[in-house]
């Protein structure tokens, strides 16, 4: 199974499992309140994330639009224009905020990953922008 980890406790980080930089999701669990982990999963295309970032579980719950306001496609595209920023400023180490773009997120257009792993990740790129005063597109980031 292909597992994608996401530890968020000042930044998003996607790691495939496969790859050296993966973190233990042990010892990444150990040490944040189980409150402040998300877990999105795909088990048909077999991708998971793991949202870790304190406040970020109690916003999806309370403040962000319900399942069903934005339709899967609409997100998608969102998806698509954040990664591709979010992983261009990785690079950067120089202009953007190292601590807050760790590590590159691995998302492709040509996987269907489910109405459920879309709506996570689309609103933890909200949370992320609004928190951290960010902005990954050309749109401002809104509830």
């Amino acid at each position: 199974m292909k597992h994608i980890t996401q530890l968020l406790i000042i930044a998003l980080l996607l790691v495939s499992c496969g790859s050296s930089n993966s973190i233990s999701e042990n010892a990444t669990q150990n040490d944040v309140p189980e409150e402040d982990i998300v877990r999105i999963a795909n088990e048909d295309i077999e991708y998971e994330i793991i949202i870790i970032e304190p406040g970020f579980n109690g916003w999806l719950q309370s403040i962000a639009r319900p399942e069903g306001y934005y339709s899967q496609s609409y997100m998608e595209t969102r998806n698509r224009i954040y990664v591709q920023e979010w992983n261009s400023r990785v690079i950067q180490v120089n202009r953007f905020d190292p601590s807050l773009y760790e590590m590159r997120i691995d998302y492709s257009s040509n996987i269907d990953y489910g109405y459920d792993v879309n709506y996570k990740l689309y609103n933890y790129f909200i949370y992320f922008q609004l928190k951290h005063k960010q902005q990954l597109g050309t749109f401002q980031p809104r509830i």
